[in-house]
């Protein structure tokens, strides 16, 4: 098993460890479909993996849902768990392609009226078509991380930024290379907080 490999499995193990001591520690919320953005942004240097060999931007449509295990902290401050999927087109190379992710497990520290958050999550991309130009990604199936910042600016309205980082962690082998990403987001949040 790869060094990369090794990890991930770790990060997953640890956030799922993390998410059964949140079950027990947390009190019992509901799910709740919690906000819908509009994102999109560039590629840039890669402090994960090895460098791109294309420029890439991308833009999608994401959805997240609160999931029932949240701690309030005290001083107006939460700690939360939800799940975020998107939708959208990847373009690199002069070439557009789908792309689709889900990010089962989304750890957010934030304050209670949503005035600033910052989440971090990993999950799973499906991409129509792994090649864009020179550039492979190896093959559809791309492991996502993602890390971020957001705020509401006017009541249920926000914006956000997130990092987030595709690669195949050499599951189709040592070639294939991943994108870094930065994300500009406008968010609109269904449920309101004072």
């Amino acid at each position: 098993m790869s060094r990369y490999m090794q990890v991930m499995v770790f990060v997953l193990v640890s956030l799922m460890a993390f998410q059964a001591g949140l079950v027990g520690a947390a009190r019992a919320g509901e799910f709740a479909f919690e906000s819908i953005r509009i994102r999109g942004g560039v590629s840039g240097g890669s402090p994960l993996g090895r460098e791109r060999q294309s420029d890439f931007n991308q833009i999608d449509l994401a959805a997240t849902v609160r999931l029932p295990w949240e701690k309030e902290l005290g001083g107006g401050w939460m700690l939360g768990t939800r799940m975020l999927a998107s939708i959208g087109a990847l373009r690199g190379a002069s070439e557009s392609n789908g792309i689709m992710t889900v990010v089962p497990l989304d750890i957010v520290l934030g304050r209670k009226d949503g005035l600033v958050a910052i989440d971090m999550g990993g999950g799973g991309a499906l991409l129509s078509d792994s090649k864009f130009g020179r550039q492979n990604f190896g093959g559809p199936f791309q492991f996502v991380w993602t890390f971020g910042i957001t705020s509401r600016v006017a009541g249920p309205i926000g914006v956000g930024y997130h990092f987030q980082h595709y690669s195949d962690a050499t599951l189709y082998g040592q070639d294939s290379r991943g994108v870094d990403l930065h994300l500009i987001e406008l968010i609109y949040w269904f449920d309101r907080r004072d």
